[in-house]
């Protein structure tokens, strides 16, 4: 048991605390989360890969609470995929690469249009999330939603869902998600019944064998959440990393490397940081018991920094040797939306704005600010544009 690790550390910089559990005690139960921490990369993997040991069906978690349903994040087995199968036609590779990287490539030209030289300008207010949300919303159905909408949507549901001090404020604010996204789904459901697309709402509705409407609900929120966070912080962090790190960018823009650095700025700091899972049996990890019923966090931040695995990971280095990362998890959830973010923003927006403005710089690095435990990310990127 460790009890001097607090919630407000680890949202300000868990980093240093991994580093130290890594070395000291990589199976250890943190009083302020409630929860077993495991940190060392080998670890992480064999607790997600083996879903006979370890359930997601994390009945303390707030995601319950906050996203009003059991989501698909919470199952096992056959419920876990019926509910994972029902939106995989929206993510197939021809649908992605025909449907939904034009409508990307288009948001990007758009939004990278308006933006002006020689302005300063927060990344993470003007550009990233915006991208995102907008790419989301085509790609689920729910394109009548404003950008504004599914960014307050998806950061009303993380915020509730990484609520582990169950305080009131983030469950209300989540509320307010809940009802407006149900509000939408309802009214635009006549139209997708009478003209299919290949959208997830659309796909889930009109299936030979339909799963329940409020299990369609869950997965649609529970895509806002993620699809909007993972890909907006994926792309600060790479832009954080390339600007502070010039000759690699320079490397990557003269090789069109914009994978790799995608890759690596999901390694560095992984957007998701943190899974739960249960003990389904008394079992043990490094010597160390795990009672059944005891609820584990993998922390795949941590990992992806593990020095077995990773030489100097605490640096941005696009051309590492290896990059065995678990930024999209691993097992049976693995992420359903890794190979669209992936499309989205390394070979769709990073090209193409640093190509509109390849000079562009951080003009003070103080004025950057990160935060998250369970999502992390830059939530201020001042970028002088040019």
């Amino acid at each position: 048991m460790i009890e001097d690790i607090t919630l407000d550390q680890l949202n300000c910089d868990p980093y240093p605390i991994y580093k130290r559990l890594r070395r000291k005690a990589p199976v250890a139960r943190i009083k302020s989360v409630g929860r077993t921490f495991i940190t060392k990369a080998e670890d992480t993997k064999f607790v997600k890969d083996n879903p006979e040991l370890f359930s997601s069906d994390d009945q303390n978690t707030p995601m319950k609470r906050a996203f009003w349903a059991h989501t698909l994040m919470r199952k096992d087995g056959d419920d876990h995929l019926r509910d994972r199968m029902a939106m995989a036609p929206a993510y197939a590779p021809k649908v992605i690469q025909n449907d939904w990287m034009p409508h990307y490539e288009k948001t990007a030209e758009a939004y990278v249009g308006r933006l002006v030289r020689g302005e300063i300008i927060d990344l993470f207010n003007v550009l990233s999330g915006a991208y995102a949300a907008r790419g989301l919303a085509f790609l689920l159905g729910i394109e009548d939603a404003s950008d504004d909408e599914m960014i307050e949507w998806s950061q009303a549901l993380i915020n509730g869902a990484g609520n582990f001090g169950w305080h009131p404020q983030p469950f209300e604010r989540a509320d307010r998600a809940n009802e407006g996204i149900h509000q939408l789904l309802d009214s635009i459901q006549h139209r997708h019944r009478t003209s299919p697309n290949n959208s997830a709402f659309s796909v889930m509705l009109n299936a030979d064998n339909p799963i329940p409407e409020k299990q369609m609900y869950a997965n649609i929120k529970i895509a806002i959440g993620g699809g909007i966070n993972e890909p907006r912080d994926a792309l600060n962090t790479i832009i954080y990393g390339l600007l502070t790190n010039p000759d690699q960018l320079e490397e990557v823009k003269r090789q069109g490397d914009w994978v790799k650095a995608f890759e690596e700025g999901i390694r560095w700091v992984a957007p998701i940081q943190i899974s739960s899972r249960v003990a389904k049996i008394d079992t043990q990890i490094r010597g160390c018991s795990i009672p059944k019923g005891d609820t584990l966090m993998t922390i795949q931040a941590s990992a992806n920094w593990d020095e077995d695995f990773f030489e100097d990971g605490e640096l941005f280095n696009v051309y590492r040797q290896t990059n065995p990362h678990q930024a999209f998890g691993n097992g049976p959830h693995f992420c359903q939306g890794t190979h669209v973010a992936r499309r989205a923003v390394a070979m769709v927006m990073l090209p193409m704005l640093f190509d509109r403005f390849p000079n562009m710089k951080i003009t003070d690095l103080s004025d950057v600010v990160w935060h998250g435990f369970g999502f992390r990310g830059p939530t201020q990127l001042p970028v002088l544009l040019q």
